[in-house]
């Protein structure tokens, strides 16, 4: 293998979880360029991992709030980038119509896509001449994609995931102002929220072990949301608004991120920050991670974490010792 594609277009945390694969390859077969094309908006995910040798950024979402010519000609352009290369695989990790036709449209004899039951859309099955094996359902997302790459191209997984990530050096300014603590309280829905009161009460407790909290926000609702939380949290402060990597930067130095299921959540799980991740409606098992001592998942499938697993949660990642009662230590 000398070149590979590797079709993975959104999201944001799906990019992260895509990672690993980069560093697969190259264990797998030395000297190989890896190519990775993505939507636009999420395109900088690949851009911070050396290891990818061309970047491809098509602007597929923005086209479709826009409808703008402009748009529609940068696609144009990122499929002719596309075409300049020959590869020797073509890796669809995304399973949707719009991954399926990047797919078959990039020069190569060999396409690689899920089974029909593990697509996203099942008519995406019409660009691939090679099919990965089915998941094996006690992988985590990461984990699937994996194996399904490694059994499809012929070599063994190491334990250990490396994401490969390296963020530019130039943090943005709030970084600057001492030790800090990011609460990513937005999610993509109303069901996956936690409770603003929940967020008050652990702000306030991050706050007392002396770390500087800051909110972070996408949109107007989530800004509003935001304020609302470091009103009522001592020292908390509303963050400005940031590019992806801005905000990316600002969690590569983070000394604590705590938030829902979110793609900066789980990059500052890749970046290997102290980290703890809140579900309530996603699968903790398929997006979850646990690293003892560095990283914590709670909740998930229906199941609301509570403040008090939360801050012990918190503690652990911070390397805090829980106390012990006094009770306890009379008896001693």
């Amino acid at each position: 293998m000398k070149r590979i594609l590797i079709v993975k277009l959104t999201s944001l945390g799906d990019m992260v979880f895509t990672q690993p694969l980069v560093a697969d390859l190259q264990r797998a077969f030395p000297g190989v360029k890896i190519d990775w094309i993505a939507d636009s908006y999420c395109a900088d995910v690949p851009r911070w991992n050396p290891n990818i040798d061309r970047v491809i950024a098509a602007p597929l979402r923005a086209l479709k709030k826009s409808r703008k010519w402009s748009d529609l000609r940068a696609i144009f352009s990122a499929l002719r980038e596309l075409r300049r290369e020959r590869y020797d695989a073509v890796l669809d990790v995304h399973g949707v119509y719009k991954s399926a036709i990047v797919s078959f449209l990039a020069r190569t004899r060999h396409r690689y896509g899920y089974p029909v039951q593990e697509l996203g859309e099942s008519g995406a099955s019409f660009a691939y001449n090679h099919i990965f094996a089915p998941f094996v359902e006690e992988d985590c997302a990461r984990q699937r994609m994996r194996r399904a790459v490694s059994r499809a191209l012929g070599f063994e997984l190491t334990k250990e995931m490396d994401y490969g990530l390296q963020m530019p050096p130039d943090t943005p300014a709030p970084a600057a102002k001492g030790p800090y603590a990011m609460l990513f309280h937005a999610t993509s829905s109303e069901e996956k929220k936690w409770p603003v009161a929940d967020w008050i009460s652990v702000g306030s407790a991050i706050s007392a072990r002396g770390l500087r909290v800051l909110v972070p926000w996408g949109n107007e609702a989530e800004r509003k949301e935001a304020e609302t939380i470091a009103a009522s949290v001592p020292g908390a402060e509303v963050m400005p608004r940031l590019s992806i990597t801005g905000v990316a930067q600002m969690v590569g130095k983070a000394s604590l991120v705590v938030g829902m299921d979110t793609g900066f959540v789980h990059i500052a799980d890749a970046l290997r920050r102290p980290t703890v991740i809140l579900f309530t409606t996603t699968s903790r098992h398929l997006y979850g991670v646990d690293a003892p001592g560095r990283a914590v998942s709670l909740g998930g499938g229906g199941v609301v974490p509570q403040r008090a697993e939360v801050l012990a949660a918190i503690d652990e990642v911070l390397g805090v010792q829980p106390q012990v009662s006094s009770q306890h230590t009379e008896r001693k």
